[in-house]
């Protein structure tokens, strides 16, 4: 029998998330956590709304699954992100032993590759899903912030 959760499913889910970012003037990034096929944890930027640096997608989205688990360890989780997380989200990332993460869009100057910041030894990694989706979200973000300067 075919599964309709797989990796596009979810990365529609978290690019629904960076549209839902974009719509409140945040940096369009989007994130799900899910658990044997079950998303339990979504969310998107809102380092504007809370004024708060630290409120990146994945941030967020560790502490709700973290929550909904009832522990601190992401142990067979995945988490579904629009774009390559950054060296904070990494770090975060890394303590939480996540199990998966997939990323849609990289980020050649801030991602945690190009900041050689490593995942937790056991995550699995894989990237480019709706990369393209991701990084024109991205782009346009970015063109229209300029033209209001």
């Amino acid at each position: 029998m075919l599964n309709p959760f797989d990796d596009n499913y979810f990365m529609k889910k978290a690019l629904s998330e960076a549209i839902s970012a974009l719509n409140k003037g945040e940096i369009p990034v989007g994130a799900i956590i899910t658990h044997k096929n079950q998303i339990i944890a979504k969310s998107h930027n809102l380092t504007e709304q809370l004024t708060d640096v630290t409120a990146h997608a994945e941030m967020q989205s560790i502490t709700a699954a973290a929550s909904y688990i009832g522990g601190k360890y992401l142990k067979n989780c995945t988490m579904y992100v629009t774009l390559e997380p950054c060296q904070m989200c990494a770090g975060a990332l890394y303590w939480s032993q996540i199990s998966r993460l997939v990323f849609a869009a990289s980020d050649e100057k801030r991602g945690y590759r190009a900041m050689k910041t490593q995942l937790h030894p056991k995550t699995k990694v894989d990237f480019g899903i709706y990369a393209d989706e991701a990084s024109e979200l991205i782009k346009t973000f970015f063109q229209n912030q300029r033209k209001l300067k």
